[in-house]
């Protein structure tokens, strides 16, 4: 079962990320949330072109990833769930949620510390905020957060098969809530007491900087909540509510080659975690 699990992890990957993209796409064309300025031909090749490199890239460096390592654990009993005996179904069923609490952590930081918001920044300085933008994240900040996943997966022991969960849910939740989709305002309300919905992320890529340092979940979004930065409504609200950050404005900055660079351009005095609100 193991070695099963990851001869077919990537092909189980690559066809969730296919699903999820191509359904996500498709709601957008026919029911979007907001009218784009800028259309998916001057935004896609860029955001797109983003995630065939750090495809490229992982399995350049981390042939077989954080799966990898929950086996090895598994094997050598390293681990909190092997540390005190936890039953297979607990692993199971609590990793997922305890790596969630884990990424929650790492966007906070990287929104915190201001080398880390270079890298992160890139994915905020998306002009608008489709399912495209959820995959648009530097290729140097994929390879940190899978060295942060690795160390986490080795701490708790997690099992494989929650790895491999995980790592599913968290691509295809990432998509879904950067999606630019309509849904009733009813279903929304009782659906971001489960998972991170549209409307409650994109506060998350509002301009205003307090509103930015807000909703920083991708799946589950009780940590938010219970920490104290859930904003439930951009002020000017979603219709009238400006996307990205106020560096990178030009729409040149969409580029694959200007995305890379971004990190190393301008100063990182700005980055949010560190503005005043009168710098607004």
């Amino acid at each position: 079962m193991p070695e099963t699990l990851l001869a077919h992890e990537p092909l189980i990957r690559l066809s969730a990320f296919a699903g999820v993209l191509s359904a996500m796409a498709l709601w957008e064309l026919f029911a979007p949330r907001r009218r784009q300025e800028i259309g998916r031909g001057r935004r896609w090749p860029g955001n797109l072109g983003i995630v065939v490199l750090d495809t490229l890239l992982v399995r350049l460096v981390f042939p077989l990833a954080v799966t990898a390592m929950a086996l090895l654990a598994e094997a050598r009993g390293w681990g909190f769930f092997h540390a005190v005996g936890a039953p297979t179904w607990l692993a199971i069923v609590a990793s997922p949620m305890l790596l969630d609490l884990a990424i929650y952590l790492q966007h906070v930081l990287f929104h915190a510390v201001p080398a880390l918001w270079r890298l992160h920044r890139m994915h905020h300085a998306d002009l608008e905020f489709d399912v495209t933008t959820g995959v648009r994240f530097h290729p140097i900040e994929i390879l940190l957060s899978i060295v942060i996943k690795l160390g986490v997966v080795a701490a708790l022991g997690t099992p494989a098969i929650s790895v491999l969960i995980f790592e599913v849910l968290l691509n295809a939740t990432s998509m879904f809530n950067h999606g630019n989709v309509r849904m009733p305002p009813w279903l929304d309300r009782v659906m971001r007491w489960i998972v991170v919905t549209p409307d409650m992320h994109r506060v998350h890529h509002s301009v205003v900087p307090r509103e930015t340092n807000s909703n920083f979940g991708f799946n589950l979004p009780w940590w938010d909540r219970l920490f104290g930065t859930y904003r439930a409504e951009p002020e000017a609200g979603h219709a009238g509510m400006t996307i990205g950050i106020a560096q990178f404005r030009d729409p040149v900055e969409l580029r694959l080659g200007r995305l890379l660079v971004q990190p190393f351009r301008d100063d990182d005095r700005l980055y949010p975690l560190g503005r005043r609100e009168t710098a607004e």
